[in-house]
């Protein structure tokens, strides 16, 4: 049984940067997505990496911003975040990949309890 658990929310200024991992227990995982939902919103999809690294795929709102990356040695993936802006704030969450659709959220499963993240303007 696979279980994936987020870190590095927190709090950061409007322009500022942080790193959110997802990292894996129990068995390896494959293709990874990250999510998010603020309050009062669907969730939406903010990025997916294979389980080769290659290909990867971003939001448009967070293209040129995020990158997500991975290394399979740690079983972990990571977001990178910059150019934090305040409609970034939401719960980022992390699932496993199945198939059918890599922008689903219902293509995924095993998902994390999340991470915070609130941006200050």
């Amino acid at each position: 049984q696979v279980q994936l658990v987020e870190s590095g929310g927190g709090l950061v200024q409007a322009g500022g940067s942080l790193r959110l991992s997802c990292t894996a227990s129990g068995r390896a995982v494959r293709s990874v997505g990250w999510f998010r939902q603020a309050p009062g919103k669907e969730r939406e999809f903010v990025a997916h990496i294979h389980w080769s690294g290659s290909p990867a795929y971003h939001a448009n709102s967070v293209k040129g911003r995020f990158a997500i990356s991975r290394d399979n040695a740690e079983n972990s993936v990571s977001l990178q975040m910059n150019s934090l802006k305040p409609e970034d704030a939401a719960g980022y969450s992390c699932a496993i990949y199945s198939s059918g659709g890599v922008y689903d959220a219902r293509k995924y499963w095993g998902w994390g309890k999340g991470t915070l993240v609130n941006v200050s303007s």
